[in-house]
């Protein structure tokens, strides 16, 4: 009774403070944390047995590395990009030794200095890539560069786990360097031979049963075996899941797995989350607060300032590495599941610990807040006086226009994605004259050398905007995932040339106001034009003149979507839709139908039920107003017309072999 006990009251908590937290904006990973301290025996002591909350929370551990493994595949190891190998990298190398070298500078031993290095390198791969898709800022810059460094923080904190029986002061001979490297590489070559030869079989024998529920089991079962099987050669448990999801992704199910693991995966990390908010003793944090306060803000300060010198050294502007400084200076989930290994092998002590929590708790909460704020600020840095190569990125070639490009009544794009690349090549077939703006200078670098008139700079800025002379464009469109450099655009752009067209894409219907506001003359929100290509492809079926759709949609469209947004009938309630009733339907014959073989008359779809034969396609043939002695052939395809229900009947008795 005492471990189903803990679990209702842990979940029964969670609820109520998750719920809080929410309409607070906060992310649910810190709602766990909350409801830890609070359910924990240094808060209302309300877990009788935090020891069993933590075998619990130990297969969070488990399940939360092996959905790390599931997402990722040798081959996407063997490709990892730029932003990923030089950005993850340098951040962490860069965090690792300053932190070192500061710890050690206050009379910390080394080994202990470089594990906390370790540990404050990570950042919140759940609360970063959770914030960004609620802002639908995972197609930006800043986006895929958090991306790409927290990829690599995930992948090498795998090596973090190996690395720390080296730095712990511990001279068993299984704990030697030799023997542990030794028992890696086994591990390593059994999984990459169980990946390719044993696994795939396995697992499409499985799928051949259709059942659900033996392939969750096997699933379950290869994750859990693999990390017994690294947890008896003396490696941890995580490391072992993490290859289980690794020799999962290797195959054609990793897809389906993930599906069925998630609900685990949710489940018990939730758990984690909770038990780690159970060890923080906030009752001694009165005599350590000050000590706590100083902790958070260097742990703000070293880990955003290293990824922001990072962005610019991967030559992004200075406001993209704003940005990213403040989206990863929190400390991550797996710093805690690291801190844990230090304990057991003496790299961190008590005390230490204890204010490495909560500091690392606050720094998580102020996340959000913190990733609100960045593009605020990094509009009011840019009204400083900084270099030029410092605003706009400091790879030379990135930033080549010497003088302002020659074009005189041309096409600006601003964003070189689906929408950008879509419209260039459009622009070249007409032969409009263009240029295309872009901040990604792997992108830049790439599409120059294919001949593309692309140029590297960040749109926001009045002084790269003129390098593309902005003065004699007659239009611009902006198809960018930022909505604050959205507004930012659309604003100097205006103000540098009244005369210009403004065409903008945005995510959001939100958005649409303001952007009129500042001086847009077209703002296209997806998440509407969506709908109104479905709706406009509604009424096709329903035979609705073609004038008449698009009149309805251009009504749509000028009342701002009004008819999307509430329940309001304005758009469609004043335009005449008569609604025929009658269809167009497309039916295949086969050789087995009924009908297969018989002329027109014969079947008299016409008399007996009012069904008219438009047309018979037959291969590269067509057979146009088809007569009485028509035959029907399997392999034809016969276009016809009548009243929907009677269309849906002849279809269903044709494919069912009935006589027509």
């Amino acid at each position: 009774m005492g471990s189903l006990s803990n679990i209702v009251i842990i979940f029964g908590l969670a609820v109520g403070v998750i719920f809080v937290c929410s309409r607070l904006k906060i992310p649910s990973i810190v709602g766990f944390l909350l409801t830890g301290i609070l359910a924990g025996p240094h808060g209302m002591a309300l877990i009788e047995s935090p020891e069993q909350v933590q075998v619990t929370a130990e297969i969070g551990v488990i399940f939360l590395m092996f959905s790390i493994g599931l997402e990722f595949s040798f081959k996407n190891l063997r490709e990892i990009k730029r932003n990923v190998l030089l950005g993850g990298g340098l951040q962490v190398l860069l965090t690792v030794a300053l932190v070192a070298a500061i710890a050690w500078v206050l009379g910390m031993p080394a080994n202990q200095a470089v594990f906390l290095g370790f540990l404050v390198s990570l950042s919140s791969t759940a609360i970063v890539l959770k914030q960004l898709g609620e802002k639908a800022e995972m197609d930006t810059p800043q986006g895929k560069i958090n991306l790409g460094i927290l990829i690599f923080q995930d992948i090498i904190v795998v090596a973090m786990m190996l690395f720390t029986p080296l730095l712990g002061n511990v001279t068993a001979e299984m704990q030697s360097p030799g023997l542990i490297l030794a028992k890696t590489a086994g591990v390593i070559i059994l999984v990459i031979v169980l990946a390719m030869y044993a696994i795939p079989p396995l697992l499409y024998q499985i799928t051949r049963t259709q059942s659900r529920e033996l392939f969750l089991l096997s699933i379950i079962l290869i994750c859990f075996a693999v990390a017994w099987l690294t947890a008896s050669a003396g490696l941890s448990l995580s490391l072992g899941a993490f290859l289980a999801g690794l020799i999962i992704a290797e195959s054609e199910y990793s897809h389906q797995a993930m599906a069925n693991i998630l609900p685990f995966i949710d489940t018990f990390t939730s758990i984690f989350f909770v038990s780690i908010g159970m060890l923080l003793n906030i009752q001694n944090m009165e005599e350590t607060l000050a000590l706590v306060l100083g902790f958070t803000v260097m742990l703000l300060l070293i880990k955003g300032l290293v990824a922001l010198f990072t962005t610019i050294v991967l030559g992004y502007p200075l406001r993209t590495a704003i940005i990213v400084g403040f989206s990863l200076c929190q400390v991550g989930e797996f710093s805690f599941i690291l801190a844990q290994s230090g304990i057991d092998y003496g790299l961190l002590g008590e005390n230490l610990y204890q204010v490495f929590l909560a500091a690392s708790i606050l720094t998580m909460m102020m996340t959000p807040f913190l990733m609100d704020f960045a593009p605020r600020l990094a509009g009011a840095v840019y009204r400083w006086h900084l270099p030029e190569r410092l605003r706009s990125g400091i790879l030379s070639w990135a930033s080549d226009i010497e003088e302002p490009v020659s074009m005189k009544d041309h096409l600006i794009i601003v964003g070189y994605g689906i929408n950008g690349r879509n419209l260039s090549r459009a622009a070249s077939f007409a032969g409009i004259p263009y240029a295309i703006m872009e901040i990604n200078p792997e992108t830049v670098k790439s599409e120059k050398e294919k001949g593309e008139t692309i140029f590297y700079g960040d749109a926001t800025h009045e002084v790269v905007l003129n390098k593309v002379n902005i003065e004699s464009a007659r239009v611009m469109v902006i198809a960018i995932s930022d909505s604050v450099a959205t507004r930012r655009i659309t604003d100097s752009v205006r103000r540098i040339n009244p005369a210009i067209h403004i065409i903008v894409r945005t995510r959001f219907v939100a958005d649409v106001h303001d952007l009129y506001e500042l001086g847009a003359n077209e703002v296209i929100p997806e998440e509407y034009e969506t709908s109104v290509e479905v709706f406009a492809r509604v009424l096709n079926r329903y035979q609705i003149p073609e004038n008449e759709i698009e009149c309805c949609i251009d009504q749509i469209r000028k009342e701002d979507y009004e008819m999307f947004r509430n329940r309001s009938r304005n758009a469609a309630g004043q335009l005449p839709l008569p609604l025929s009733g009658v269809d167009i339907a497309t039916v295949w014959v086969e050789p087995w139908h009924s009908v297969n073989g018989k002329t027109l008359a014969e079947i008299n779809l016409r008399k007996n039920r009012g069904i008219t034969v438009l047309a018979i396609y037959r291969g590269q043939e067509i057979i146009s107003n088809p007569g009485a002695d028509d035959i029907i052939k399997g392999g034809d395809k016969l276009i016809i017309i009548g009243e929907p229900a009677r269309l849906r009947q002849v279809i269903k008795d044709i494919a069912g072999k009935s006589p027509a």
